[in-house]
């Protein structure tokens, strides 16, 4: 079997690992919740790169996404549910759906996206949802019953709590400004101190927890998305601790074996602009 730009190869690549007897042994051993992981962990990959600006690194994790897609797939088809040709007609059908600006007739099209007409085409979907799950004999509400259910749980914890944020301020369960917001913040610091002083492991965490979607609700009032905004932070600590250690390294010595002063004086020196 060769390479091509065709996604049938892909497909034929994944029905042949998924064959029993003469396909890959750890592949025929995953299902759906076992590959998961694997998904969630290549879209992070595609965000990094993407991050970096690697274009080369870009296309390969897209690759490497739409591997898991196929996967699904055809674990899907294996248990008679549907293909991937499904998967393509159903997210075409939603997006031609979506856009009645673009791809409508032309009366829709130079009449362009009213207002309100997307959280009206997506009600749509959502009640057709409802009935097709209900014509297969299951609970309509295939997220529980409330308001917040809908919004996934598998999202990081911190892209959730920015949904939900978002979801309940479309109610008007929200703050006005990001100043109380800061308040709230000073407030559930020192809820965290008093749990820290009690000694109590949960109410700590619990506290923690509280303190982080305080900082979430703050990114949203600020327009900053708390991801990017950790994800950047994160490269920057890797960036100045590697600066920190090339530092040393140069000094004939180790992160093993520096102390703390030491490793502390040489990361106030990576956090110093170079000088040009």
């Amino acid at each position: 079997m060769k390479p091509s730009r065709d996604i049938t190869r892909l497909i034929e690549i994944m029905a042949a690992l998924r064959t029993p007897v003469t396909g890959c042994p750890w592949d025929l051993e995953q299902d759906f919740s076992t590959i998961a992981p694997y998904t969630l962990e290549e879209a992070y990959e595609v965000a990094d790169a993407i991050q970096r600006g690697d274009m080369d690194d870009l296309r390969e994790e897209l690759g490497d996404l739409l591997l898991q897609v196929v996967y699904h797939a055809r674990m899907a088809e294996e248990a008679d549910a549907f293909s991937f040709g499904d998967v393509v007609e159903g997210v075409t059908t939603k997006m031609i759906r979506r856009h009645p600006h673009v791809f409508g007739d032309e009366a829709a099209r130079s009449a362009g996206m009213a207002k309100g007409m997307w959280e009206k085409i997506k009600a749509e979907e959502k009640a057709e949802k409802r009935a097709r799950r209900a014509a297969r004999g299951l609970d309509p509400e295939d997220h529980g019953k409330g308001y917040l259910d809908g919004v996934p749980v598998a999202h990081t914890a911190l892209t959730r709590a920015l949904k939900l944020q978002e979801k309940a301020a479309k109610v008007g369960f929200d703050w006005g400004a990001a100043g109380p917001v800061l308040d709230k913040i000073e407030e559930e610091i020192g809820e965290l101190r008093a749990a820290i002083e009690s000694g109590e492991a949960k109410d700590t965490e619990d506290e923690m927890g509280d303190v982080f979607f305080a900082l979430v609700n703050l990114a949203r009032h600020l327009g900053i998305d708390p991801e990017t905004a950790l994800r950047g932070t994160n490269e920057k600590f890797r960036t100045r601790f590697h600066a920190v250690e090339t530092a040393l390294v140069n000094q004939g010595s180790s992160l093993e074996a520096a102390s703390l002063d030491e490793m502390e004086a040489l990361w106030q020196a990576a956090k110093r602009p170079a000088s040009g």
